[in-house]
């Protein structure tokens, strides 16, 4: 069955979207490494040295959920039963956590950045593809449906660039947050960060790339038989 151009774009925004919150929670759960294992080394988080076992728990379970979140977004991208509601269960499950953690940090830090960013991705993700559920768009959209590879790859390609853009750009939006005495904690991670971004957005490049070029090679190759 042919879907059409709405339903195309209302799916790939949800790819999208479901990649971007999967990032979004890998990269917070290992940025509160600080707060859950290394509370000594940051005065900044000296206040929550008796709550240690909290942020230990918020840590694992969101780098958990980020990891399930990229499953999810793969499921997207093929098509198939059960996608819907496995994404629905995981963005649920992301925004509760991630709102644990803003309440847990404003109450003991009396700041919520940058758990704040990851908890209005994660929720508007969910109100997102709860809109979806609405049965004029749920029937166009079709997440139910499998895909062939070449309706894959755009949907894809857009993902890995958003989120690599995200990871890649990791040390401006967050920073500022983690910054004590001139000295940015991100920077740690300066390498890791660099590396998976670039991975990410030239794949997404590549997939996009392979996507135009697929079809026009087809064509040159049947002019010469």
């Amino acid at each position: 069955m042919t879907r059409d151009k709405t339903g195309n774009t209302l799916r790939t925004i949800a790819i999208v979207g479901m990649g971007l919150t999967a990032t979004m929670n890998i990269v917070g759960g290992i940025g509160t490494v600080c707060a859950a294992f290394l509370t000594k080394d940051f005065p900044p988080m000296w206040s929550l040295l008796e709550y240690q076992w909290l942020y230990q728990v918020l840590m694992i379970v969101t780098i958990l959920l980020g990891l399930g979140g990229v499953w999810v977004t793969v499921r997207l991208i093929r098509g198939g039963p059960g996608t819907y509601r496995w994404a629905l269960l995981t963005l649920v499950a992301g925004t509760i956590v991630a709102g644990i953690q803003v309440y847990a940090s404003f109450v003991l830090r009396g700041k919520t950045v940058p758990a704040n960013i990851k908890l209005y991705t994660n929720l508007f993700t969910l109100i997102y593809f709860l809109v979806l559920r609405i049965p004029s768009l749920f029937d166009r959209v079709r997440f139910d449906e499998p895909r062939d590879t070449a309706a894959q790859t755009p949907s894809a390609g857009l993902a890995a660039i958003v989120s690599g853009s995200v990871v890649l750009t990791t040390i401006l939006w967050v920073g500022p947050s983690h910054t004590f005495q001139g000295n940015n904690w991100v920077s740690l991670l300066d390498g890791t960060l660099v590396f998976a971004g670039l991975t990410l957005i030239l794949g997404g490049f590549g997939l996009l790339t392979r996507n135009i070029w697929d079809p026009v090679l087809r064509r040159r190759l049947s002019a010469l038989r």
